[in-house]
């Protein structure tokens, strides 16, 4: 489960990063266009959901603008599994 948390991470990473990044890496405009409305939609997402899941948020051990900040790039692959260790 670990590893696939990861992984999903890693592709979050890669359409931030092909957004910002897209003419740099050689990507077309309309793929680049289209990375960039991908990256807008998660973010949108992950700042709607934000609210709701600020509890599971604050358990995070580091600093709470660390753990919104990650929760706005990863949604609920960040703070999941804050949410299952306080189940635990």
């Amino acid at each position: 489960m670990l590893l696939l948390n990861y992984l999903l991470r890693a592709m979050c990473l890669l359409a931030y990063l092909m957004a910002a990044a897209g003419p740099a890496l050689g990507l077309s405009f309309e793929v680049t266009l289209a990375m960039r409305i991908v990256a807008a939609i998660l973010l949108l997402a992950h700042a709607l959901e934000l609210p709701f899941v600020m509890p599971h948020v604050r358990r995070y051990r580091g600093p709470l603008a660390l753990s919104v900040l990650l929760t706005m790039l990863f949604g609920l692959l960040h703070w999941l599994p804050l949410k299952r260790d306080r189940a635990a």
